[in-house]
């Protein structure tokens, strides 16, 4: 009996754990720590449909108790018949009544944001010059990995989404190959990519949230997609307006270049030989959207990770490119080119480490 109990207390510590933990989110990642507009409004949504069902358990408990200890049966009248009650116009017009109260409560700020969300007709709007004046992205995704493509500015980048703060950024999401789902949990979401269709939303990155999570967001497929669909993430640089711009100007005018140390040097003539049908240096990658087949690299060596999931050093990437399939299975890089030499790794990685627009 005493072991029960234990196991009961333990279990209900754990539990009490589990709910406190549940709470807790790092400002790059959670829903839970909103990062925009957009998330903040989904937030309070959250908030008020908490507080409305918590409402309502705490009515039908508290009714429920009363209604315990106020017609238990009592000693002595176990043969008497309580007073038979069929109905009540008063009960039953509370009981419809209120429900309906709470769900208008809910509905009506929620359908407001579901249509203020998906209002993107600020997207096509253009200034006396004819250029658009709102930030669009094309965001491809792919098995497992993400592009990112500034129409307007011609340039494309895979793996990191760069976009300005403190306005709103519109998307057009689309799929490669299967049904993913496009979610930075910290700045709203989600919504699916297809192949067959182009699905459009909007969101904005707050700088003072952004400056807290050091500028750097996480985002995630938030759809099953294949055996790696926990391994697909991205990375989301929410900088200020100005910054912005400057990357966009080294975007668009970098060039490739021969490296100046001698092992990348070597490391570009592998490059070209084994990865280059597939991966594009530069960021105006001119090839059409079917022949991209692999993330641009142009600033991989400004990245945070390697593959979306690896710590970006030079061993980590030797290892993804010896075995991408012990790091993401069903992968479409694996088994694309021959095999390597340990020599060729060394100058391959050396050479990627250098890709960079900015330094």
């Amino acid at each position: 009996m005493r072991d029960r109990l234990t196991k009961w207390r333990l279990f209900s510590v754990f539990a009490a754990l589990t709910l406190v933990l549940s709470g807790c989110g790092e400002p790059f990642l959670s829903a839970l720590v909103p990062g925009g507009e957009v998330a903040q409004k989904q937030f309070d949504l959250m908030v008020l449909s908490t507080i409305i069902m918590v409402s309502v358990i705490l009515v039908v408990f508290v009714i429920f108790i009363i209604a315990i200890f106020r017609f238990r049966r009592k000693k002595g009248d176990e043969n008497k018949i309580p007073k038979q009650v069929e109905g009540s116009h008063l009960l039953e017009i509370i009981w419809t009544v209120i429900p309906i109260i709470l769900l208008l409560v809910l509905a009506v700020p929620t359908v407001k944001a579901t249509f203020d969300f998906a209002d993107v007709t600020d997207m096509e709007k253009k200034n006396e010059k004819g250029e658009r004046e709102a930030l669009v992205v094309n965001v491809r995704a792919n098995l497992y990995w993400w592009e990112f493509e500034y129409p307007d500015h011609k340039v494309i980048t895979g793996q990191d989404l760069v976009v300005p703060t403190d306005q709103k950024v519109y998307f057009n999401l689309k799929a490669s190959d299967v049904k993913h789902s496009f979610w930075i949990p910290a700045a709203g979401g989600k919504m699916d990519t297809n192949v067959d269709n182009v699905n459009q939303f909007w969101l904005e990155f707050d700088n003072e949230k952004a400056s807290d999570a050091q500028n750097l967001f996480y985002g995630k497929c938030a759809e099953l997609c294949g055996p790696s669909h926990a391994l697909m993430d991205f990375k989301v640089k929410a900088i200020p307006q100005d910054e912005f711009n400057q990357w966009m100007d080294d975007m668009k005018t970098a060039k490739e270049e021969t490296p100046t140390d001698a092992t990348a040097a070597k490391g570009q003539e592998v490059f070209k030989e084994n990865c280059l049908s597939c991966h594009a240096v530069t960021p105006q990658d001119a090839r059409p959207e079917q022949a991209r087949l692999a993330p641009n690299l142009a600033t991989f060596g400004e990245r945070s990770r390697v593959a979306g999931i690896l710590e970006h050093n030079e061993e980590e990437l030797k290892n993804w490119i010896r075995d991408p399939e012990k790091y993401k299975p069903g992968n479409k890089m694996t088994g694309t080119y021959g095999e390597l030499s340990e020599d060729e790794l060394d100058q391959l990685a050396a050479y990627l480490m250098s890709l960079k627009v900015q330094d």
